[in-house]
């Protein structure tokens, strides 16, 4: 779980690669685009960094087959592990891009929700409280703190505006695998969890509906919905437990 400096410097260069595909996706995310589209553009960015898709490829743990993108676009109602297609974005949508790039065989991890064109106040708001859970959240992640600070952070606050946490899914530690121990809920549970030392690297990704936490898969076996058909949000960061506080690993440098 604790990484290295040199470690640490290899999983800066995959998150920055991750960085830069967001970046390029808020240029490009707008009415009209298929999220196929936004796929390739993100698979032809990590891979020109010498780097390869974290997402592609995986395998399914519903038995169904394995993903066939790069990037998870999931909108408006859907959670997560939206498969990338031939569906075209439209003004007032809101679309979630999780993606993650393998380099030196280290990961990076990041997602972000973005508003095509322009979307209601509603979707706003989820958008910036989604961002802010995640922001609280990692202010947790500090040496002595245990991850039952960063999942009672997040649902205090979530909760607090009137939205629900998803608790099917949570956040994971990350490293030579994509999903490594810890796991990172959203909300509170018996376990406190481990406690953070300096060098841990976690992925800390709120996933956030107006309405009901509750969700269910579809019949691709990847698809995540809200089970009320209501909007959900998510934000999600690979970080590192450092001595100055939490470092933000999937950003530009």
């Amino acid at each position: 779980m604790v990484k290295s400096q040199r470690e640490l410097d290899k999983m800066r260069k995959a998150g920055e690669i991750v960085a830069r595909v967001h970046q390029k996706m808020a240029e490009i995310i707008a009415p009209g685009i298929t999220t196929l589209e936004l796929d390739r553009v993100a698979e032809e960015i990590i891979r020109k960094a010498g780097a390869i898709p974290s997402f592609k490829g995986v395998p399914c743990a519903y038995g169904g087959k394995d993903f066939p993108g790069s990037i998870c676009a999931s909108i408006n109602h859907v959670v997560i592990h939206g498969i990338p297609d031939n569906t075209v974005l439209k003004e007032g949508d809101i679309i979630s891009i999780d993606t993650g790039a393998i380099l030196d065989g280290f990961h990076g991890d990041a997602a972000r929700t973005y508003p095509v064109g322009k979307v209601s106040e509603e979707a706003r708001n989820l958008i910036y409280h989604t961002e802010e859970a995640f922001n609280l959240g990692m202010a947790q992640a500090v040496e002595g703190n245990r991850i039952r600070d960063i999942s009672l952070t997040v649902q205090q606050y979530v909760e607090s505006k009137g939205y629900s946490v998803v608790r099917d899914f949570v956040g994971h530690g990350i490293g030579t695998e994509m999903h490594e121990e810890p796991q990172i809920p959203n909300y509170v549970t018996r376990e406190k969890g481990v406690r953070l030392s300096n060098g841990m690297t976690l992925a800390i990704e709120p996933m956030v509906n107006i309405g009901t936490w509750r969700v269910k898969v579809l019949e691709d076996r990847w698809t995540v919905v809200t089970l009320d058909g209501k909007l959900s949000a998510h934000h999600e960061n690979t970080i590192a437990v450092m001595p100055n506080g939490p470092e933000i690993l999937t950003r530009l440098y």
